[in-house]
């Protein structure tokens, strides 16, 4: 709901008093710099014999050069020596003042600023920088003095006014505050901002009568504005003048019946004075109207649902009115989206709006996203890779969009199709891109590639992945498990494969593959720790993990457990014939 005043922020006064920058007058043109040399020479010629002068002129000119050259190490012991030619000159306080800040030198940055100051009272630039180093340093006594000064030699400097308007608010000095709005006032003429300003300033002073009283002239300066009478009215229904409050309503929507401001306050007033219905039936004729603006309508939608937590009936009905005329943007669906989520309404549901947002903005990659959320978790992924391929036409920078399709067609058992997918989503990498999903597109395409016998191509994924993420804990696990089945960089894989059970040392899939890098590296002891450890946290092994506790315990000299771990795996389905011949022979037999 729309506040019934609206005060304005004094810190949205365009703000001048920024970061002193670096170096800003040796961003000057070199033709600016050899002036303003020129200029200050002539002024040292009272203060020195004219051979100083002449090497000084020598020295503070080259390590301008020098500065232009960006050797800035030169042009700082060019000045200092300069600076001890001639010390009241106060050009060279002022180059160096920069160079200090850069050293983080302050005492001898603000020595060399003030000094700069007092040598050239006159010099704007140096006043204005000083002001802007006291501010850096919280010193605003300090600062106001410095801009004061600016402005008692320049009255047409409304960005000074500002920054004292701003210092003077941090100080909560109100009274120089309102002088200060006074002389922008002067400068400036009569402004909404200024009268806001003052209003403001009032308001914090506690001084109503004076807020009225600028409140009023606003309005009789600008009497076609009649955002100013509902300003008006807010003020007084906020201070319980709700009769003078309504007639400024009903005088503006007498003039312009459809007025938003006003209606909106309207709703405001019936609230206050307890008449809800009049109140229900107002917000009712702007979400009916088509003249109101989306914005306003979301406005209101969003304070109803603060107000009604619990009456989600009226909120929807509240949705049906709004949407019962063409939506030009998506807003107030999407907002419709977000509530019935967090109602949890069933997807299916949620899903014909996020439809419905699409219609209107098929390039809306969030409303696409929860739909393909949605389909996801209802395995659907036929539609899946159908809602990823339209997506990836309007945003096709979007790598998300090429993650579900590739899983989806890995889900499907479409290796082909993934890896055509993943390879596009790759193609869109940059340095903006999310470390995450870049390494797992390469952690799958990693898995594809091992699938299909593609090793070199699998592991060149594998070592792109853990590039961009090291801790990829699946890949990890994956990378060094094909490793050990084919026998080749053991300790690479170890040390792969410790850190998968470091991160999840309950993991029984981690474990078991730590496991078996150990068992072919004939450590089988410690394979033996490592599986027992994987049987403990699940007992429901798949039937490969069973065969190797089975080759785990032959090699540990407990050849009965070996054979009922090998059966096991057999009865569970693995129909390995070197497996059989274990069984048969009662040892372990190597493929």
């Amino acid at each position: 709901m729309t506040g019934r005043y609206r005060s304005i922020d004094l810190n949205n006064c365009r703000d001048k008093c920024r970061s002193m920058r670096r170096h800003s007058f040796l961003e000057c043109s070199f033709l600016r710099l050899f002036v303003f040399c020129f200029f200050f020479t002539v002024q040292i010629k009272t203060i020195a014999d004219n051979d100083t002068i002449r090497r000084y002129n020598y020295f503070y000119l080259e390590a301008i050069r020098q500065q232009q050259l960006g050797n800035h190490a030169a042009a700082f012991d060019l000045l200092s020596h300069a600076r001890e030619l001639c010390p009241n000159a106060a050009e060279v306080y002022f180059q160096l003042s920069s160079y200090y800040v850069d050293l983080k030198n302050d005492s001898m940055a603000r020595a060399s600023f003030e000094k700069a100051a007092q040598l050239s009272p006159d010099n704007a630039i140096y006043q204005e920088r000083l002001g802007q180093f006291y501010i850096t340093q919280k010193e605003f006594e300090k600062a106001i003095a410095s801009y004061e000064q600016l402005y008692q030699r320049n009255h047409n400097r409304l960005d000074v006014l500002q920054i004292l308007l701003r210092m003077y608010n941090i100080q909560n000095d109100y009274q120089q505050m309102i002088s200060t709005l006074d002389r922008m006032e002067t400068l400036e003429g009569s402004s909404e901002q200024i009268t806001l300003a003052k209003m403001q300033v009032y308001e914090q002073q506690g001084e109503q009568d004076k807020v009225l009283k600028e409140l009023t002239s606003l309005v009789e300066k600008h009497p076609n504005e009649l955002n100013y009478r509902v300003m008006l009215g807010n003020w007084l229904l906020q201070n319980d003048k709700e009769e003078l409050a309504l007639k400024e309503f009903k005088a503006v929507l007498k003039e312009e019946p459809d007025h938003e401001a006003a209606l909106t306050s309207m709703i405001d007033y019936y609230h206050t004075i307890h008449k809800d219905k009049d109140a229900e039936n107002i917000l009712t004729r702007l979400l009916l109207n088509k003249k109101t603006s989306s914005d306003t309508k979301l406005t209101l939608i969003r304070q109803s649902i603060i107000e009604n937590k619990e009456d989600s009936v009226k909120i929807f009905g509240l949705f049906d009115k709004a949407l019962s005329l063409p939506q030009e943007d998506t807003g107030i669906l999407s907002l419709k989206a977000a509530y019935m989520d967090l109602r949890k309404m069933p997807a299916d549901s949620i899903n014909l709006i996020y439809e419905q947002i699409l219609d209107i903005e098929p390039d809306n990659a969030q409303a696409c996203f929860q739909l393909i959320r949605n389909t996801w978790d209802k395995k659907d992924f036929d539609k899946v890779i159908n809602l990823c391929a339209q997506a990836q036409q309007y945003n096709p920078d979007e790598m998300a969009f090429y993650y579900f399709q590739g899983l989806a067609h890995v889900q499907k058992d479409q290796d082909d199709e993934a890896l055509e997918t993943l390879r596009k989503g790759v193609s869109q990498i940059n340095k903006e891109s999310d470390p995450d999903i870049v390494s797992d597109f390469y952690a799958i395409m990693g898995d594809i590639l091992h699938k299909k016998k593609l090793y070199k191509e699998s592991y060149e994924a594998y070592d792109s992945c853990l590039q961009w993420k090291p801790d990829n804990i699946a890949c990890l696990n994956n990378y060094a498990y094909y490793l050990s089945l084919e026998e080749k960089d053991l300790n690479k894989a170890e040390q792969m494969s410790f850190k998968t059970i470091k991160a999840e040392p309950e993991n029984s899939t981690f474990l078991d593959t730590y496991a078996w890098i150990l068992f072919i590296q004939k450590r089988y002891e410690e394979a033996k720790i490592y599986i027992e450890q994987a049987i403990k946290y699940d007992d429901d092994l798949s039937n490969v993990v069973d065969e190797h506790v089975g080759d785990i315990y032959y090699m540990t000299g407990e050849t009965e457990k070996a054979i009922e771990y090998w059966n096991k795996s057999l009865n569970e389905g693995n129909l390995s014939e070197t497996l059989k011949k274990k069984i048969k022979l009662r040892k372990y037999i190597k493929e």
